[in-house]
């Protein structure tokens, strides 16, 4: 199959990847043992892949490699590829496929030890490395193409929250992580997903496809003209898994900057994979969170979360309708935060906004508030709904040993909550402004008990963070109540309401849709 990929390299030497002692070791797996089962899975997938027969291929990989893994392997890991190697011509590229999924299910189902992951980080690297300096003619699944990116920012950030754990490592464990300190070098890993974003020459196809010269999104990524996906879709999901790393890091204009070529805003190959969808809506929202644009952030929540609100039901077999439901909890509490920060309600469509009532309407009226229980509601939405922030860098493997894996996510909750104090005396200056059209300052200081020049501190505060940066550098509003002073008067905008009649039919049409389904099904005697 090397042939297949147009890659000059040579066959899989089972030498080059030793199995590990903890894998080797464990009670009741026998590493080179393959059952029939699994003989038949990988000849026919490896069959597809040279076929270029993707939807085979997806229902294989979708389908029939969870089947055999709940059916089979739910608490051992697969065969090793050492011992499937054989079945498929000892084939250097699918051994490397195979053994992605390997790892990705000891990640998934058991506890990789310390050598699977530097393992795994060589595995990727070979991988990756295949991709950018060979020529790959092979055509993969959208979703598998993006669960590789997806996996591998994952694994970066559970190795990262690993190695910050040196209270009880083994000595053992020490030693792995001083001999192979590079693996999953935060730089190692910004390398590899930028260089697919170059190669793949992205975002020069994203613009081609504006100006009406390239056919990307309408064919949702594939090549139907005997070329290759992968290079220029691991290129796309790339750009979603550098803002996902920013995000982890902290850097969220950066994060932001990444995926700027593609349009949030419209529909495209990023909505093809749900996963690849609710990540990217998830990471841009709450980087738009912590940079202040909060009516971006609600409005892209928003979108998202009614989008899993109509169509989360098509997903309950699919293996990743936990992570769904539980990123769908996630966004309504930053949904939460948003609209307590900004309430900016009419933003929020219906659905949505009955069902974040349901969930944390008493939450968000405590957060209104701004007193100690308000501060401890924002403290437990930002703690159950922010990413797992990492610290990028290696430890100091020198006694006493402590864990210091919750440092990053504690100075991004300091950040977070130190924002919200500085907003506290904007929720009584917005409730007073929405009484009035015009009012003196000296007026407005009587009924918020303080003095003129502290008023005016607290209106310039208000004008201040109800406004943002966007990433062009334009100051962009985000106030629900906006005003002016001219001669000591204050003077309210009064907002232009926006009919949205295409909301209000589209429910109709939805709801007769359904109507008629239920009358089809209706047997008449």
């Amino acid at each position: 199959m090397a042939s297949s990929y147009e890659y000059d390299d040579p066959s899989y030497d089972s030498r080059s990847y030793p199995p590990s002692s903890s894998q080797a070791s464990d009670q009741g797996y026998d590493p080179n043992f393959v059952p029939d089962s699994v003989k038949t899975f990988v000849v026919h997938l490896y069959r597809h892949i040279r076929e270029k027969n993707v939807y085979e291929i997806h229902q294989m990989y979708e389908g029939s490699f969870q089947r055999l893994s709940d059916r089979m392997f739910r608490e051992s890991p697969w065969p090793s590829v050492e011992a499937v190697a054989p079945y498929v011509d000892n084939d250097h590229v699918f051994c490397l496929l195979y053994r992605e999924m390997w790892f990705r299910h000891v990640y998934a189902r058991l506890s990789p030890t310390g050598r699977q992951r530097v393992e795994s980080w060589d595995n990727y690297c070979s991988l990756f490395g295949v991709v950018l300096h060979g020529v790959v003619n092979m055509q993969l699944p959208n979703q598998w193409l993006w669960d590789m990116v997806d996996e591998f920012v994952y694994q970066f950030q559970s190795h990262c929250q690993y190695r910050a754990k040196l209270k009880n490592k083994t000595e053992e464990e020490l030693q792995l992580l001083r001999q192979y300190g590079q693996a999953w070098n935060v730089y190692g890993v910004l390398n590899f997903l930028q260089a697919l974003v170059e190669k793949s020459m992205i975002h020069q196809i994203l613009e081609r496809e504006k100006e009406g010269l390239e056919q990307f999104t309408a064919t949702d990524g594939y090549d139907y003209e005997g070329g290759s996906n992968v290079l220029k879709m691991l290129g796309y999901y790339s750009m979603i898994g550098l803002l996902r790393v920013h995000c982890l890091l902290g850097d969220y204009s950066t994060g932001l900057k990444c995926l700027a070529p593609i349009d949030i805003s419209q529909q495209g190959v990023y909505t093809v994979v749900i996963g690849s969808y609710i990540s990217s809506i998830y990471h841009y929202g709450f980087a738009n969170l912590m940079l202040r644009r909060y009516v971006e952030a609600i409005c892209e929540f928003n979108k998202i979360l009614l989008y899993i609100l109509k169509y989360k039901q098509y997903h309950q077999k699919s293996p990743q309708y936990d992570q769904i439901l539980k990123k769908n909890e996630q966004m309504y509490a930053l949904l939460a935060i948003c609209l307590s920060l900004c309430p900016q309600t009419k933003l929020v469509e219906e659905n949505v906004s009955a069902q974040l009532k349901d969930k944390y309407n008493e939450k968000m009226l405590k957060m209104q508030r701004y007193d100690d229980e308000a501060f401890a509601v924002y403290d437990e939405l930002f703690s159950y709904a922010c990413p797992k922030f990492i610290t990028p860098s290696a430890p100091v493997l020198e006694e006493p040993l402590t864990n210091y894996n919750q440092d990053a996510y504690r100075l991004q909750l300091k950040l977070f909550l130190y924002e919200v104090k500085q907003q506290q005396l904007l929720a009584a200056v917005r409730s007073f402004l929405n009484l009035y059209s015009t009012i003196s300052v000296g007026k407005l200081a009587a009924y918020m008990e303080v003095d003129e020049p502290t008023l005016r501190t607290n209106l310039m505060a208000y004008k201040h963070k109800m406004h943002s940066v966007d990433s062009d550098g334009k100051i962009i509003p985000n106030a629900d109540v906006e005003f002016y002073i001219n001669e000591d008067v204050i003077h309210v905008v009064e907002p232009k309401s926006i009919k949205r009649y295409g909301d209000y039919f589209l429910r109709q049409i939805l709801k007769f849709e359904e109507m008629i389904s239920e009358l089809d099904r209706v047997k008449l005697d």
